[in-house]
């Protein structure tokens, strides 16, 4: 996940009153029992998947198990499924809703540096490179918490109203084998094109995401836009080589880049709504010229772009592409500008949100109304075709809260006690919402 979540004091939301219907209260009771005794076997796959990380679309052996557990639990399993992604259908022995539960799989390629004792020594291929792996951002987390849930959820079977559908993601953080082009598509976005969430139709989809920057066991949730969208953006500046000594004599690639990146700065400050939520436009790399005294023919530059909203998005990109070809205009030079929208922006569908607060409040230490974000999921792309709520569970000890290595980080730290908090939420949500949909 490409994120960014700010630590900020906590403030517990107000939430209605938890559903207690007979049945409701009864169901969910044996679920929520089944979570706890799962906790230590959550534990030991997570510890288990952490030591043994892998790549984007590289997921084989995290795949390999999560099947091999899917299938003990006597579900439909189907694998392969965006490369090596998994689905597991629960089938409830009374009719129904169809509700899907999502974890990623993939790892970073992050050279670890917390010296647990099931820390990663992995390495694989990045961009044809061998590299060290870890899971630097909790997927290894995410993975256990699911395979727990489905376990819980299998346990309840008999009395289940309706279907479950688990989907163990691959390539979240993006494929571990090229360049993102806007061509290909990867994770979510690909799984959805593929029909992920049909065969049979999924109603209303949950997940969530761990996060060092909460206390262990405490819930960030938002209603409607939770994360940003997320571009990519590469400019090719290309002037006219020529002596250092003689400018005059060339059309300079680099001063018209540092122009350019002053000039993308008002892109945001002077000519985008941000009313709506924040626009952020980062030059992140510059790359040009081999020598001290020679004035280069290309300058290239990376960046990213943050917004919210579809129309932001378009309208933030366009006047991007505008100023970086107008300043290389005026100075003699061209600007190439690419823009590859990989994220769309992550928006939590109220209603459901709303329905399910009590649930979410049920086993959580603390329940917690966050703030935008300016990071990116791949959830987005469930959340577009159906009512989805993604939500993030805290993994940092209250003692370490605020100082915690953050996630991307090679010291990036998960509290296993935060597991049995997220095992709970997404079997209680599953279970909730099924009931519900039967009113």
């Amino acid at each position: 996940m490409i994120k960014i979540l700010a630590h900020l004091p906590l403030v517990i939301a107000a939430v209605a009153a938890p559903f207690t219907t007979a049945v409701g209260q009864t169901l969910t009771d044996k679920v929520l029992a089944q979570a706890e005794v799962l906790h230590d076997k959550a534990i030991t796959w997570r510890h288990d998947i952490h030591q043994h990380p892998e790549l984007g679309n590289q997921e084989t052996r995290t795949a390999a198990i999560i099947a091999e557990h899917l299938r003990s639990l006597g579900m439909e399993v189907e694998t392969g499924v965006g490369t090596t992604g998994v689905v597991g259908i629960l089938r409830g022995e009374k009719p129904g809703a169809v509700v899907a539960l999502r974890a990623d799989m993939d790892a970073l390629p992050v050279m670890e540096q917390t010296g647990l004792p099931y820390a990663s020594r992995a390495r694989q291929k990045y961009l044809g490179k061998e590299q060290y792996v870890m899971h630097a951002c909790g997927h290894d987390a995410h993975v256990a918490i699911l395979m727990a849930t489905a376990e819980a959820l299998a346990s309840i079977q008999d009395e289940l109203p309706g279907t479950v559908k688990f989907i163990f993601q691959p390539a979240e953080e993006g494929p571990s084998d090229y360049v993102f082009d806007g061509e290909r598509l990867f994770g979510a976005h690909q799984l959805v094109k593929e029909g992920v969430l049909k065969n049979p139709d999924v109603d209303a989809i949950f997940g969530l995401h761990v996060t060092s920057a909460v206390p262990t066991g405490v819930i960030y949730y938002r209603s409607g836009p939770v994360m940003a969208s997320s571009g990519d953006l590469h400019i090719e500046v290309t002037g006219r080589q020529t002596h250092g000594a003689q400018p005059w004599d060339g059309v300079d690639p680099i001063l018209t880049s540092a122009q350019i990146i002053t000039g993308l700065q008002a892109v945001v400050s002077r000519q985008t709504d941000i009313r709506s939520g924040p626009v952020i436009v980062s030059i992140s790399t510059i790359e040009g010229g081999t020598r001290h005294n020679i004035i280069p023919d290309k300058v290239r530059m990376t960046g990213t772009i943050r917004t919210f909203g579809d129309e932001t998005q378009s309208h933030v990109n366009q006047r991007v592409r505008d100023t970086a070809e107008h300043i290389a205009k005026a100075a003699g030079a061209e600007a190439t500008v690419t823009i590859i929208d990989n994220y769309a922006s992550t928006v939590n569908d109220p209603a459901l949100t709303a329905d399910m607060l009590p649930t979410l409040k049920r086993g959580a230490a603390d329940l917690v109304e966050a703030p935008l974000g300016a990071g990116s999921e791949d959830f987005s792309y469930y959340a577009r075709e159906v009512p989805g709520l993604f939500f993030f569970l805290g993994v940092t000890p209250p003692t370490d809260y605020g100082t915690a290595a953050p996630n991307h980080s090679p010291e990036f730290l998960v509290d296993d006690a935060a597991l049995i908090t997220g095992i709970e939420a997404l079997s209680s949500l599953a279970t909730d919402y099924l009931l519900q949909s039967q009113q």
